[in-house]
């Protein structure tokens, strides 16, 4: 796990944000059949958040040239209506002679004088990151992301799949990840069984202190006091038609209404039913021509999307927050 710290004292306690920007225009001879040094691909990551003023950014990229690292990618944000500023710095691990803990150390003094000793992280791109995946019945998002993780394409170590029904267990353990069956009580069972079954939960989860805890259709209220142990790392998928159509076959009830938009929202998990930080949405158009069952076969289709959208931005340390927004460095 990297090191998180809150942005703000008086902000709940942020995650980080990944931004893009060149800073130094790489040349010809940067390219691999170039004169210049060869294309490195490992990359240390320094990600930050603090009350915005002139000369931050040549403190920043001064610091880390003093070291001698050579910024390949830079990304800033100034945001004029809390007066923040946010960055995400990419640096050429081969340009230091050392490695993230070492930068996280001599940094940390930057840090406090330009006041983000509360909102930084320092990462490495070859640490691979874990998740666990929660899920419930519907088996579309879980397809997905083991799909994207068998093939490679996002480059994590899956810790666990954890299912409130044991159907998706040969889903998961086809794939060689590790599955665990907590039982829940059915909807208005005994409150004594529900939270023996979230500390059941919790404790499966912290026994892999993942980097992200993904609800993938995980049909679940996470309960407040595990909301806020997760801050920052639990994402969930949800169709974006709330709060017009609450309840069973949100789908099925926009059909009925006549909606020519449908589209899904992936956010940051709190104590506020899907009301989270959101780090990534999208929608596709519909008419009447679309029966109930392709509004359904089509909201999967774009909730799959959105929720591999912001599982990769949260991983690449693309996502900062800052009370219930985020900045996110595409």
């Amino acid at each position: 796990m990297h090191e998180e710290h809150a942005l703000d004292g008086s902000q709940p306690r942020p995650v980080p944000v990944r931004h893009r920007a060149a800073l130094r225009v790489a040349g010809p001879g940067d390219s691999p059949g170039g004169r210049g040094a060869p294309v490195d691909e490992r990359r240390l990551v320094l990600t930050l958040g603090c009350r915005d003023e002139v000369g931050v950014v040549a403190r920043i990229a001064g610091a880390i040239g003093e070291m001698g690292g050579w910024i390949a990618e830079a990304a800033y944000h100034s945001d004029p209506e809390t007066g923040w500023f946010f960055t995400r710095q990419v640096v050429r691990a081969s340009s230091l002679p050392f490695g993230a803990a070492e930068l996280r150390r001599r940094f940390a003094p930057v840090a406090q004088r330009i006041g983000a000793d509360a909102g930084w992280t320092v990462t490495d791109s070859t640490d691979r990151k874990s998740v666990v995946l929660l899920v419930s019945r519907e088996t579309h998002c879980l397809h997905d992301l083991l799909g994207r993780f068998s093939s490679g394409e996002l480059p994590v170590r899956l810790a666990a799949v954890i299912g409130n029904h044991a159907s998706l267990g040969p889903v998961a353990r086809a794939h060689g990840a590790e599955f665990h069956h907590v039982v829940f009580p059915k909807a208005g069972g005994p409150q004594e069984e529900k939270d023996r079954a979230f500390a059941q939960l919790r404790g499966l989860v912290a026994d892999h202190d993942p980097d992200a805890i993904v609800l993938a259709r995980f049909m679940q209220i996470i309960p407040a006091d595990l909301c806020a142990e997760w801050e920052g790392r639990a994402i969930n998928i949800h169709h974006s038609f709330l709060p017009s159509f609450i309840g069973a076959m949100p789908y099925h009830q926009a059909h009925a209404r006549g909606v020519k938009l449908i589209g899904a929202t992936c956010h940051y998990v709190t104590e506020h039913l899907d009301a989270g930080p959101i780090i990534e949405q999208d929608v596709i158009r519909v008419d009447h021509s679309d029966t109930a069952p392709e509004m359904v076969r089509r909201g999967r289709d774009i909730e799959r999307l959105v929720l591999a959208r912001g599982l990769r931005w949260h991983l690449e340390d693309r996502v900062l927050v800052h009370g219930n927004r985020t900045v996110v460095f595409r």
